[in-house]
């Protein structure tokens, strides 16, 4: 593997988990996504992974239907639970040494995150899979994954998204017009409001010169393809692109 990358963080949302279905889990989709983790692992790769659950619940939608927003988010944490076991079992069942870890405690299902334990994890080789956000409401899991990325030291936020291939000047699947963005800087992203991940987060990033690296993770070898420098996404910055 031609990469100059030895730790990544794995931005998965909870809809990479849905396949064709409008709703829940696909464990064959998430098979597909553990080989292709399995892949990139088996080069040397040391990886976490920072999962949603927007295909089991979502809290902001939730609130905007009058539930207690700190309610409704908690929700969303647990649901991001049950997507990290599914995942750990696919990936299990691909040979590789897996770890969930927490930000709410659930002892018999999952250690809790401590940054140290977690950076030892990878060190030995094993994929960490870190749930429940940040453990606190009110921050998605796009803020969880930022805030993961710099407290474990990683080189590049890989952000996985479901059948969107980059970041675009508009929603590529409502604007026919929109056009993909090889390279942009965070500050573009915030100033344009580009769907690259929240605010908050991206801002984190930007603060501390965090590369993130977006691409669609339903196609064929995706992972492994953007690891080794294919430029199919798109890379956000610090550094401003060539023109």
């Amino acid at each position: 593997m031609s990469s100059s990358y030895q730790r990544v963080l794995l931005k998965l949302s909870g809809e990479a988990m849905l396949g064709d279905a409008q709703f829940g889990i696909d464990p064959a989709v998430a098979q597909q996504t553990a080989h292709q983790i399995h892949t990139v692992h088996d080069q040397g790769l040391q990886i976490g992974i920072v999962i949603g659950g927007g295909n089991i619940w979502r809290g902001l939608a939730a609130s905007n239907q009058g539930m207690d927003r700190a309610t409704a988010d908690y929700m969303g944490m647990v649901a991001t639970v049950l997507n990290a076991l599914t995942l750990q079992d696919a990936l299990e069942h691909e040979g590789v040494h897996t770890r969930v870890m927490t930000a709410i405690a659930m002892h018999e299902v999952a250690e809790p995150y401590i940054r140290r334990r977690a950076i030892r994890h990878m060190e030995k080789g094993r994929v960490v899979i870190l749930a429940a956000g940040t453990g606190n409401p009110y921050f998605t899991t796009d803020t969880a994954a930022a805030l993961r990325a710099l407290e474990l030291n990683v080189d590049v936020i890989l952000m996985a998204k479901n059948k969107v291939d980059g970041v675009y000047s508009a929603d590529p699947r409502t604007d026919p017009n929109a056009v993909r963005y090889d390279h942009i800087t965070h500050q573009e992203a915030l100033e344009k409001n580009l769907r690259v991940m929240d605010q908050s987060a991206l801002a984190l990033c930007r603060e501390n010169n965090l590369p993130i690296l977006v691409f669609d993770v339903t196609a064929e070898n995706a992972i492994a393809r953007v690891i080794e420098g294919d430029h199919t996404g798109t890379l956000v910055s610090s550094t401003a692109p060539e023109r």
